[in-house]
């Protein structure tokens, strides 16, 4: 039942993301809230719904962006899935995974939607692209990440404490 919070969360970062966030731009990038959301989620040990949290949060992005709904699902997927390779393998640096899922999941993502792009006939420089979008959003995202991974932290804690065994 506790896991039916993923509905109003996941509503809530993607307004805070069309509304607020996105005004925020450094060059053409923007940061992806939703991406820092979820990579910061699927790293938490106790978690058991990352899965879900992707497939809603990349549904809704779907459903506000401009590109196909399923370009922000895959690329949220894949995100997850790397967050939660990396949480097994780098469990005891959890602030390295985070930065390290954001840093490959911003080009992740930004690799489908200029792939996405391209496919669909728009013309545009890829090293403009790289270069004024896809860096500027990494370095925004990477603003948002510690922040965002507390906070992530705190809500599995809340939603899963760890049992004692004393």
């Amino acid at each position: 039942m506790i896991e039916f919070i993923a509905f109003p969360l996941l509503a809530l970062v993607v307004l805070l993301q069309t509304a607020i966030v996105s005004r925020i731009s450094l060059l053409g990038g923007h940061a992806d809230l939703m991406l820092v959301v979820l990579a910061a989620w699927a790293l938490q040990e106790n978690v058991p719904s990352a899965w879900h949290w992707a497939v809603l949060g990349g549904m809704m992005v779907g459903l506000v962006s401009g590109l196909p709904w399923g370009v922000p699902l895959m690329g949220y997927l894949l995100v997850v899935a790397m967050a939660q390779f990396f949480q097994r393998r780098m469990w005891q640096i959890p602030l390295l995974a985070m930065m390290g899922v954001t840093f490959v999941g911003t080009i992740l993502m930004h690799a489908l939607e200029i792939l996405t792009l391209r496919f669909q006939d728009v013309q545009f420089s890829v090293g403009d692209a790289f270069g004024f979008v896809t860096l500027p959003s990494l370095f925004l995202n990477f603003l948002f990440a510690l922040f965002i991974y507390a906070m992530m932290r705190d809500l599995a804690a809340w939603m899963y404490p760890m049992e004692n065994n004393s």
